[in-house]
């Protein structure tokens, strides 16, 4: 059965012009396996100025609150980094998958959501401390196999 997953792939674009290292770098693998099962329909949302990922069926760019909310209520689940698309679904009850690096599930994460933390050693030092400080590093990031996982259980209720 063909599903609907919404991913908001991009953290806050950092003052210094570097890469944000809340971003997760697998996105591309994990809308190839999404979309080799089932013809899944994998929709990005953005913001002016990011990149489209290979392999989406749609790129929304700028969409208002209101019209995000009816994509989140519309789609099977969804997954995101640490970014404001998880407190946006949490305020409307639906549960999605974040994909966690430098910053820590415990403050920044919902329960009702699957934190995805490969491990507690690749957080920030301080938590609050602006990201500017902290180096983009690959290698804090679960593989794009759990991500597809987490995805899959959700989306059948799970």
């Amino acid at each position: 059965m063909k599903k609907t997953f919404v991913i908001s792939p991009y953290s806050k674009k950092m003052r210094n012009g570097k890469e944000n290292p809340k971003n997760y770098p697998y996105w591309n693998e994990v809308i190839s396996s999404l979309k080799s099962k089932n013809g899944n329909y994998v929709v990005q949302i953005g913001i002016e100025g990011e990149a489209e990922l290979s392999g989406v069926d749609r790129f929304l760019k700028g969409n208002s609150l209101k019209e995000l909310e009816l994509l989140l209520k519309d789609c099977n689940t969804w997954a995101s980094v640490d970014n404001f698309f998880q407190h946006l679904a949490s305020s409307i009850g639906k549960r999605g998958v974040v994909v966690f690096g430098p910053s820590d599930p415990k403050i920044f994460g919902y329960q009702e959501n699957e934190n995805l933390l490969k491990d507690r050693k690749f957080l920030k030092p301080r938590q609050f401390d602006i990201w500017e400080k902290t180096e983009f590093n690959s290698d804090a990031f679960v593989e794009p196999q759990v991500v597809v996982e987490a995805l899959e259980r959700l989306s059948t209720g799970g």
